[in-house]
């Protein structure tokens, strides 16, 4: 039973000394995780492919005080090779890991389904999908979490251990589109991405044996790389209003918040209570496209 002093916000959600990896975190959604975990005391490593973006990255955010970002890599978790190295270095420094976001991810091909001619249809998805291309999206959305997350498993154990029974956990980045029925123009990235919310499910109950809870976010329209198609000199994107308002489906009418994004992480790092479940962090798209 807890006393009301035990239930300040600072006691409630504070990450301070926590270990932590995130993939994918050198921009976007992963780099706003990294944030807001080191904002809070946490010791951050982010990796990802592209090493000048991941320092760039570090650079501009370290917090100052409290938590670090640290730049690891560079590592293309497609790769086992790339993942064993990444456990290694991670493993010379840390003894254990509190807490792995998997937040790399790429959005495939796209194709309009626009047409109600049969003929017209099969000719825009055909040519412009081919299997190369839904291939990669896959490996990268949903084969690269289950490797990452594999590779992680003797570290993230050892979290459990430092902080208590299913203290040590996986936040996969999931998003709407792997919940909802509209394909958005992309069937690939839809189709990987609640491949993605299915591998979350099976990880979670496969891997509390081991006490290391698995959840997802799946967010809607946050500025990363993926939906502004750019980051500025500070590794940042910027999504307009207009551009979300276009949409029609977005009641909120507006991108998310940095903000935003920090409190999912933050409740679902340390609710040791939340096991296996999919957080929509939406503004509201799945209250209006079908999909639940």
């Amino acid at each position: 039973m807890a006393d009301t002093h035990n239930l300040r916000v600072e006691e409630l959600f504070s990450v301070k000394d926590y270990v932590c990896l995130i993939t994918g975190g050198g921009s976007g959604i992963g780099l706003m995780a990294a944030q807001a975990l080191a904002a809070n005391g946490a010791k951050v490593y982010i990796t990802g492919r592209r090493q000048e973006a991941l320092e760039k990255a570090a650079k501009s955010h370290n917090p100052t005080e409290g938590g670090q970002i640290i730049p690891l890599g560079p590592c293309d978790v497609t790769k086992k090779d790339d993942l064993e190295k990444l456990y290694k270095e991670l493993s010379q420094r840390e003894t254990y890991l509190n807490l792995l976001i998997a937040a790399a991810g790429i959005s495939g091909e796209k194709a309009e389904p626009d047409s109600d001619n049969a003929t017209t249809l099969k000719e825009k998805l055909w040519n412009n999908e081919t299997f190369e291309g839904w291939n990669q999206t896959y490996n990268t959305d949903v084969t690269s979490v289950y490797f990452t997350v594999v590779a992680l498993l003797p570290l993230l154990q050892a979290g459990t251990e430092s902080l208590g029974h299913l203290a040590a956990s996986v936040i996969v980045i999931s998003s709407m589109s792997g919940i909802m029925r509209h394909a958005q123009g992309h069937f690939s990235y839809n189709a990987a991405k609640g491949g993605t919310v299915h591998l979350t499910k099976l990880m979670s109950a496969e891997f509390q044996k081991i006490k290391v809870r698995v959840n997802s976010i799946a967010p809607g329209y946050f500025p990363s790389e993926m939906t502004a198609k750019e980051s500025d000199d500070r590794q940042k994107s910027h999504l307009p209003e207009e551009k979300i308002q276009e949409k029609g489906h977005v009641p909120m009418g507006r991108a998310g918040l940095d903000e935003e994004m920090a409190q999912a992480v933050l409740f679902l790092a340390k609710n040791k209570y939340v096991n296996g479940e999919i957080l929509a962090v939406d503004g509201g798209v799945l209250n209006v496209v079908a999909g639940r």
